[in-house]
């Protein structure tokens, strides 16, 4: 088994059109899989790869990709067709959601929900052991839901690339945490900075970093509250950047109590294991049928 990452268009100087940047990811995951198998001497291996969309049951082809020239391309049949093998395409999130329950950090549980904090905001479902990906290939798609239980405390809303505004998304990946620390408090740092200043008494911008990240833990902690309050899985693992705040996991459950329609919480909410190679793993997994749905 082979699994990969779909890898961004190489940069340039120019803007190449989203057909030039969509056969450079083709040629790209060409490139890698050939590097692989030559190291490797082993070929004609199954490809199994994650992407940060979906698949469409009605076209077959690429739906709600945030690497926006996937949008309505048939990647798994171009890969097929270019590397001469069976592809199977899924969700970046579902893939890490795969990994994490398989024998990751969710391997003794049932029910898991696999979260992605990065550059956008993904989720994955399996039940036991087994991918769920939906009537409508979206399950775990809490991040385009929008932020619940709002306030005046989460404005302005920014506007998401999917068209809508306020979407847990723009408030919780990296960018959007970053974006909107600048927005409410005039401070202008990556999501890592702001939680290294949030902890620092000293730093010039401590209070409105502190505020920011707290503002950060509540808003998570809601969303989070509005997915067990629907599926009450056992589990929920967190993986991205911002998965590495390891404050954030306490943080998280000191505040998610009120927003949860129960008297105790029985889920746990924990670091992955398999760090930024979970995603990878688990699109090498999308080859073993027992872990499909």
């Amino acid at each position: 088994m082979v699994g990969t990452w779909n890898t961004a268009t190489p940069s340039s100087n120019h803007h190449p059109s989203a057909t030039q940047q969509y056969q450079a990811i083709i040629t790209t995951i060409c490139t890698l899989v050939t590097q692989c198998e030559t190291q490797l001497n082993q070929f004609d291996l199954p490809l199994g790869i994650g992407i940060p969309g979906a698949i469409s049951l009605k076209t077959g082809t690429i739906k709600n990709a945030n690497t926006v020239c996937l949008i309505g391309q048939d990647l798994a049949s171009d890969l097929s067709d270019q590397l001469n093998r069976s592809v199977k395409i899924e969700n970046d999130a579902n893939c890490f959601a795969l990994s994490e329950a398989v024998d990751g950090a969710g391997k003794d549980m049932n029910t898991v929900f696999a979260v992605i904090l990065g550059t956008g905001v993904g989720g994955g479902w399996v039940i036991n052991k087994h991918l769920h990906i939906g009537s409508n290939a979206i399950a775990g798609e809490w991040g385009h839901n929008p932020l619940p239980f709002p306030s005046d405390h989460d404005l302005p809303k920014q506007t998401c690339y999917c068209g809508k505004a306020a979407c847990i998304e723009t408030y919780l990946s990296g960018p959007g945490f970053s974006q909107q620390t600048h927005l409410q408090f005039q401070y202008k740092a990556s999501c890592p900075e702001i939680i290294e200043a949030s902890t620092h008494t000293q730093h010039p911008f401590h209070q409105a970093a502190k505020k920011s990240y707290q503002l950060y833990v509540d808003r998570l902690a809601r969303s989070l509250a509005s997915v067990i309050n629907i599926m009450d899985p056992d589990v929920i693992v967190l993986g991205g950047g911002v998965s590495n705040a390891n404050a954030l996991y306490e943080d998280v459950k000191r505040v998610w109590h009120p927003y949860i329609f129960s008297d105790s919480i029985n889920t746990q909410l924990v670091k992955n294991v398999h760090g930024d190679s979970s995603g990878v793993r688990g699109a090498a997994w999308l080859n073993m049928d027992r872990f499909n749905s």
